[in-house]
């Protein structure tokens, strides 16, 4: 049965390629509707989780991705709807350029489809650094594109002075016919913090609602933001969708499942602990960093990415911390790591500078960081045996993203083979035992609800 779901406002910063400031003018809108009264909820495009950290942390509420290489329309429509239940104004950040996807030469996992699926009006950013006149051949270019894209209006970022912002205003809004909004100029202030995987966290960065706020004092001294809530009202209807991730009788399973979050692992995404919980699932939370032991009368424990290299030491160092997962791993807990998780469990983990840490040692083999990244991107997935979160021959979607290789015995047995869109060629991922599994992919379960409720019968099983 379709489901027709009630009227959201809702925006998208896009851009015109990474860099340009996307994240800094949501961050910077999110703040200054905050402040406005309104209750944001937050959405990135893609397969991201960092960005929606910032997210987060301004609007109080967790921030979701929406991804239409990952997700079908209908699953993609059914986590925006739930999600902005509650809320009365919904801001999306889009990914990369506004039409660049899984590089397979269509829109999937573009900023630009899922656009088109949720039927969402679009603000396009541009950094204006050293151009004129020709930000209106650029404009016109996105423009001209996809003439059915609803390009709203154009922000723009890192413009020098006034007079360069009226050249640039006039040559867009002359050529294009498309307002411009505004702009943010260059400021040294608000110049997000980044490392070797992107932004740093919030939960590292520690950033004050103060600074939050004055990256929106700064947007609403130069941006149009009244213009964007009401192109954000004008929105349509949402399309109509069948709903297929959260059903009710889903509470078949009454598990205890830890999940480690911390400074080293915290990349999750919401939608993925919330299918958890509405399958019956009860979290708990604990710090692999600070507290000695997993939680108590645990069935499962859920090891997320994050950054474990710059936290290797301490780690290592948390001796009861380790000999307390293998106990429950020996007891009959089922653990899943994902990438830094997988990282985590292994032997050995080996620094930027070279230097070698033990781990938990529940799965064989080291991680090494090397000095440029080893994985990034879409991949397809295949099962090569049964495993914790699926049976042999399963196919799903999922994403990498590492700067560390692996190093495991000749005899090791994988669970997956992974490969690219443009590659002939595929590769072994993911080390299991009959209560384990570790690897470098990342999964998004609205890919697929057989991979959470698969999870869930393996834990019955050790149960």
């Amino acid at each position: 049965m379709t489901y027709t779901p009630s009227h959201y406002p809702r925006i998208l910063i896009a851009g015109t390629h990474s860099g340009v400031g996307k994240t800094t003018i949501t961050l910077g809108l999110m703040s200054a509707l905050t402040e406005k009264g309104y209750k944001v909820q937050g959405f990135k495009v893609g397969p991201d989780y960092i960005d929606p950290s910032h997210h987060t942390a301004i609007t109080g509420q967790p921030s979701r991705n929406l991804d239409t290489w990952l997700m079908s329309r209908d699953v993609c429509l059914e986590l925006f709807e739930r999600a902005c239940v509650g809320s009365n104004m919904a801001v999306i950040e889009g990914v990369m350029g506004l039409y660049d996807g899984c590089l397979d030469g269509t829109e999937l996992g573009s900023t630009a489809h899922l656009a088109r699926i949720v039927d969402l009006p679009v603000i396009l950013v541009m950094d204006a650094r050293g151009m004129s006149r020709s930000a209106g051949a650029i404009v016109l270019g996105y423009k001209n594109f996809d003439t059915d894209m609803k390009i709203h209006g154009v922000i723009l970022n890192r413009v020098r002075s006034e007079r360069h912002y009226a050249s640039l205003k006039k040559s867009i809004e002359d050529t294009c016919k498309i307002p411009v909004m505004g702009y943010l100029p260059f400021h040294e202030e608000i110049i997000l913090p980044e490392r070797h995987l992107g932004l740093i966290p919030s939960v590292e960065q520690e950033l004050s609602k103060s600074e939050y706020r004055k990256i929106g004092e700064l947007l609403s001294a130069t941006v149009d933001i009244d213009t964007l809530i009401s192109i954000a009202f004008l929105s349509n209807n949402l399309p109509g969708f069948q709903k297929t991730l959260f059903c009710d009788g889903n509470k078949q399973f009454r598990h205890r499942i830890a999940v480690a979050v911390d400074e080293a692992f915290n990349f999750y995404y919401q939608d993925n602990l919330d299918l958890l919980e509405s399958y019956g699932a009860e979290l708990t939370y604990f710090s692999p960093l600070y507290d000695k032991y997993v939680p108590s009368d645990i069935d499962g424990l859920y090891i997320g990415g994050g950054f474990p290299e710059l936290h290797a030491a301490v780690l290592a160092a948390n001796t009861t911390m380790k000999e307390s997962i293998r106990k429950a791993h020996k007891n009959g807990v089922v653990i899943y790591g994902e990438c830094g998780g997988m990282m985590y469990l292994l032997e050995h983990m080996v620094d930027f500078k070279h230097k070698s840490h033990e781990m938990c040692g529940i799965l064989k083999g080291i991680t090494k960081m090397e000095n440029k990244r080893q994985g990034l991107g879409y991949s397809t997935v295949r099962a090569l045996h049964d495993n914790l979160l699926c049976k042999k021959g399963d196919v799903f979607k999922a994403h990498e993203f590492h700067w560390s290789s692996l190093h495991v015995p000749d005899n090791t047995t994988f669970a997956y083979s992974i490969s690219k869109y443009d590659d002939n060629k595929s590769r072994p991922d993911g080390l299991f035992t009959d209560r384990a599994l570790g690897s470098y992919t990342h999964v998004h379960f609205a890919t697929d609800p057989n991979l959470v409720k698969h999870f869930l019968y393996m834990i019955s099983k050790k149960v």
